[in-house]
């Protein structure tokens, strides 16, 4: 790597840093040496990984950039190029002008999005009342995070970014600032397709009260006028918008793109799209059926129910949604981190994840299987099942009685330390 991309790459880190200051967990001096060590080891993790190509990038992005390069940027945006949305290509029309390689850029876009995703993460569990000590573990823990690691410094791809917008959108929800998250989620959406695996989110925080009805209007007021620019340099208005759906062929035709989903038992079978019927069939009465569970419930929907809630979403829809890719559970792979720090009982989730991604990853790099996804799949539904629990689990119990619980153990705190001789003077 040159120079300037390395300064960028550092640069980076030190945001990382500066986000936990800001967040007081750098809380004595010992602690901060700690977390700039673990910081530069895992931004030297993916420097190392960076110079890597692709055939993802071989064949696709390095084109796409070298066409802005060869057309004037900004202003070849109305060419209908890619399988990307607009927000996306924003990015690599601006790259187009910079002398850096398009390699490194795509890549450190991506990087910056893997802190924020750590981030959103770490302020979440914030919510669910998780010490400082336990919300550092957790950033780091999602920095180190193999596929985290392995799907931007490594493979060159985007997914951090809606993941860290969605996350986002979720903290800001359940902070009580309905707008911002609102933002987030369309933006989230306006990046990549796959936030529709987040978006049912939006109705478990109304269901809360956390948004009014109001609120959904931002949604696509956000969404218009991030396409706007680029309606504006002359893409037509309605092709922008109806973007996705004119895309929906490019996902393929088969079942399973070594992905860990349940076409991944079935890997034999015929491609019908009968079968891919039923599985779209599937995951919306998975997805309905989980959001009557929290309408039912929703006078228990703690921030700990909605993680439950927000993993079972990002790993049951993809799981039983046909033409899912190896990289469509990285969602899923963020939130079974945050599922086991907030809750115990969760902790196994975040293995078996990983261990169904990395065998769809290996698939890929490798171009042959370690073993075959349905070990992968075999893993995810583990995870769900433990997901399911924990959500029935928190919504057994009211948000009331738990807020009853810890303001009693804060007022015996308060009675048990009069008690003690220094504040009997």
């Amino acid at each position: 790597m040159d120079l300037v991309t390395c300064l960028l790459l550092a640069l980076e880190a030190c945001f990382a840093l500066w986000l936990l200051r800001r967040a007081g967990l750098l809380t004595s001096r010992r602690v901060f040496i700690l977390s700039a060590f673990l910081t530069g080891a895992a931004f030297l993790l993916r420097g190392i990984c960076m110079p890597y190509e692709t055939l993802d990038y071989k064949d696709f992005l390095s084109h796409w950039v070298a066409f802005y390069r060869d057309n004037l940027g900004f202003r070849s945006l109305s060419y209908p190029l890619g399988n990307y949305n607009i927000p996306y290509l924003y990015f690599l029309c601006f790259f187009s002008y910079l002398p850096l390689r398009d390699l490194f850029l795509i890549k450190l876009l991506s990087i910056f999005f893997d802190v924020l995703l750590a981030f959103a993460a770490m302020e979440l569990l914030g919510l669910c009342g998780v010490s400082g000590r336990g919300r550092l573990i957790s950033f780091f823990t999602l920095l180190f995070l193999p596929t985290v690691v392995l799907n931007g410094s490594l493979w060159g791809q985007c997914d951090s970014i809606y993941v860290a917008l969605a996350l986002l959108g979720l903290w800001l929800g359940l902070s009580d600032r309905p707008c911002l998250s609102v933002a987030c989620f369309a933006l989230s959406f306006g990046f990549k397709l796959q936030a529709v695996f987040f978006l049912p989110l939006m109705a478990v925080l109304w269901f809360r009260g956390s948004y009014k009805l109001r609120h959904f209007t931002l949604f696509p007021a956000v969404y218009v006028l991030l396409v706007l620019p680029a309606v504006l340099l002359g893409k037509p208005f309605l092709e922008t918008l109806t973007l996705y759906a004119s895309q929906a062929d490019s996902v393929g035709t088969g079942l399973n793109y070594n992905s860990p989903s349940i076409y991944a038992f079935f890997w034999r079978s015929p491609q019908t799209a009968e079968a891919a019927n039923l599985g779209i069939v599937g995951a919306f009465t998975f997805m309905l059926s989980l959001l009557l569970l929290c309408f039912f419930r929703r006078e228990k929907l703690s921030e700990r129910a909605v993680i439950a809630a927000a993993f079972l979403f990002a790993a049951g829809i993809p799981f039983l949604l046909p033409h899912m890719h190896d990289r469509y559970f990285f969602g899923a792979d963020v939130l079974s981190v945050v599922l086991g720090f907030s809750c115990l009982f969760c902790i196994p989730c975040a293995p078996l994840l990983q261990y169904a991604s990395l065998l769809s990853y290996y698939a890929y790099f490798k171009m042959r299987f370690l073993l075959y996804v349905d070990h992968g799949a075999r893993a995810v539904i583990a995870a769900l099942l433990l997901g399911l629990v924990q959500l029935l689990r928190e919504t057994g119990s009211s948000r009331k009685d738990e807020n009853q619980k810890v303001k009693g153990q804060e007022s015996k705190s308060e009675n048990s330390s009069l008690t003690k001789p220094e504040n009997l003077l």
